[in-house]
């Protein structure tokens, strides 16, 4: 069944189907199960370069396509996508792990960006200055910046390309994009959606490989390569931080998180806990703007807590393909293994184990919805970006209290909280320093909102009409004589 979705199995670089050079290939494994979908090329460093120096050829004219004519590509694309919304889903779900009825909500999310870029595409304007001087005039026009270098992760293989790609190809630039290793047939599959669609050769590059290291370095340090644009791990982003620094290139980074959630006692306490148990649990904890504490404020804890614990004893665990699992697989042994080692150290240190706290019975990769309680800031689980279904409870007494502690972190990605004070929704929405702020959601991603953090958590915003400036560069033309 799964050998039937997959339409593509090689990299995509300019306008060709290939295999690595050398013959190697990177196999990718389904995590539910351990089954082997299908091989990948491992392409090499020389590789990636060779897919940027057909994007910077394919520039020279796609640059000069009408914002009109591009706006119709991607419209067809965004067809594409939904047309085959159904089998995307299902090889999302045998490749990431993700509940189905997640992977259909994602390939729409994904799509929506083809269709908003479409659009704003086309409102990439200028502007007219008033001159200090009466013979001259000044304008400016903004301009494609060049070949842009797209590094995405596992967590949502199709939504963070489009996010990306979209902006990108509307603003008039070319792509390549390295997908991560354990996901790269989504990427594949959009490629080839993106061929039908009538995207000329070059103007998107597809580089699969089994070393992100040494390609992902190529890209973000090549000089034909003007943006590049990353979503992982902080450590990851500060480093090809550093590698595009040499070459002054523009950079876009959405990073780590350590969102907190935050229960006040005037808060609707049932749609608390349905808006928590969404950030917290989605995608079995493995998003960047999950849920990673949850701050309580003393007067509600009691009743909170029994709410939400009878809600995440609820969740059903499995292989995302069967009915009604809202709990998938952890990506791989490493993640599992961590998040296991993650709970047993909060134990020791002094955690309460509410619920869960150990493997499931559901298969290798998968592991029970977990809930700590009795958490403090000592603790390492309080300071690390959790990437997996534990939700840890801190209790809080005032709001000036709770909005310093929520803020006592390096991240600055999202944050949430439940009140029915307008009042207080105001302060503590202004007083969060974080980059989004969902207030009474527990899900805030969209195409038309600005998706970004601040601090470590990192730079620019994804979606929206600003979505589209990370790709423009603005001239500015004085014209005198006049």
């Amino acid at each position: 069944m799964t050998s039937t979705l997959i339409t593509k199995t090689q990299a995509y670089v300019d306008g060709q189907w290939v295999s690595s050079a050398s013959g190697k290939t990177l196999a990718v494994l389904n995590p539910a199960n351990g089954e082997h979908l299908a091989d990948v090329p491992d392409m090499s460093a020389e590789e990636a370069s060779a897919a940027v120096e057909a994007a910077h050829k394919a520039f020279a004219s796609w640059k000069k396509t009408t914002a009109k004519a591009r706006a119709q590509m991607l419209r067809r694309w965004y067809e594409l996508i939904m047309d085959n919304q159904e089998r995307l889903a299902r090889l999302m779900t045998a490749e990431q792990g993700k509940p189905l009825a997640e992977a259909r909500g994602e390939v729409a999310y994904g799509a929506s960006f083809a269709e908003w870029f479409a659009e704003e595409g086309k409102r990439a304007y200028g502007e007219h200055i008033p001159s200090p001087s009466p013979t001259s005039r000044i304008v400016t026009i903004r301009q494609p910046i060049g070949v842009v270098a797209a590094i995405t992760p596992w967590n949502f293989p199709l939504a963070m390309i489009t996010r990306k790609i979209a902006p990108a190809l509307a603003a008039g630039c070319t792509v390549v994009l390295k997908p991560a290793e354990d996901t790269p047939l989504s990427a594949l599959e959009l490629a080839a959606l993106a061929e039908e669609a009538g995207f000329p050769a070059g103007v998107i590059n597809i580089v699969t490989t089994a070393d992100p290291i040494a390609v992902g370095d190529t890209l973000t340090s090549h000089p034909l390569v003007s943006k590049v644009s990353f979503t992982g791990s902080t450590p990851v982003g500060k480093h090809i931080l550093h590698q595009a620094a040499d070459t002054v290139k523009k950079v876009s980074l959405e990073l780590g998180g350590n969102a907190p959630f935050i229960v006040f006692e005037d808060a609707d306490l049932d749609a608390a806990v349905k808006g928590l148990l969404i950030s917290k649990y989605r995608n079995a904890g493995q998003t960047c703007v999950c849920t990673n504490r949850v701050y309580v404020q003393r007067s509600v804890v009691g009743p909170f807590v029994e709410k939400f614990k009878a809600a995440v004893s609820e969740l059903k665990v499995g292989a995302g393909d069967q009915d009604g699992v809202e709990i998938g697989p952890l990506i791989n042994k490493k993640a599992i293994d961590r998040v296991d080692q993650v709970v047993k150290d909060a134990v020791g240190e002094g955690a309460e184990l509410v619920l869960g706290g150990k493997r499931s019975a559901a298969g290798e990769l998968f592991y029970e919805p977990t809930l700590l309680s009795g958490v403090t800031e000592q603790m390492a689980i309080a300071n690390q970006e959790l990437f997996g279904p534990i939700s840890t409870l801190f209790v809080f007494d005032d709001e000036e209290d709770v909005i310093e502690r929520a803020n006592a972190t390096p991240f600055g990605l999202a944050a949430y909280f439940y009140s029915r004070d307008i009042g207080r929704c105001w302060r503590v929405g202004e007083g969060l320093e974080y980059g989004m702020v969902g207030i009474n959601e527990g899900i805030i991603s969209n195409e038309v909102a600005p998706f970004g953090g601040v601090k470590e958590s990192g730079l620019g915003r994804e979606g929206s009409k600003h979505g589209l400036d990370d790709y423009l560069e603005i001239k500015y033309l004085c014209m005198g004589g006049i």
